[in-house]
């Protein structure tokens, strides 16, 4: 029996970010495998003992059932977009996957890269903002940091 693969994707809930979501849903999970939603807030001072821990290690690894209850992520100060919760139940349900989320604080091009060594990811989907070359100068792309440093396959998906 092969392994499972963990097929990661970077979600900030924007609308190239679900775009890469339904992407790989579509192209990339089979059955089986564990699709991990890797969230990466920015920084924010938490008075919280676990925020202060999970700021280094990120959050638990969080259960689709559990990330789909408000209650549950006003622990994690932020709740998904009903669109993503309806992409990743249908998808657990068609392609009997595993659907987990870990959350991160800080420098999204730092922390996605962390998550691929740490969760360990086998690969990695992630959207793509469409800066013009100047911005990408200027403000750094996520998305070439990320392909650049990743220790697994990366595919941008274009907004």
């Amino acid at each position: 029996m092969a392994s499972v693969r963990r097929v990661g994707v970077a979600v900030d809930f924007s609308s190239c970010s679900i775009k890469a979501l339904q992407w790989t849903v579509d192209n990339v999970v089979k059955e089986g495998d564990h699709l991990v939603l890797i969230v990466v807030r920015h920084d924010s001072n938490y008075e919280h003992g676990e925020m202060q821990l999970w700021k280094t290690t990120g959050s638990p690894l969080i259960p689709l059932s559990e990330f789909s209850e408000p209650a549950v992520m006003k622990n994690y100060k932020f709740n998904p977009k009903p669109e993503v919760i309806d992409i990743v139940q249908t998808a657990a349900r068609q392609n009997n996957i595993t659907v987990i989320m870990k959350i991160y604080w800080g420098d999204a091009r730092e922390k996605l890269c962390e998550a691929v060594d740490q969760v360990p990811l086998d690969y990695l989907t992630l959207g793509n903002r469409g800066l013009g070359p100047l911005q990408r100068v200027i403000m750094g792309s996520v998305s070439n940091y990320v392909v650049k440093h990743a220790t697994c396959p990366v595919t941008v998906v274009k907004s």
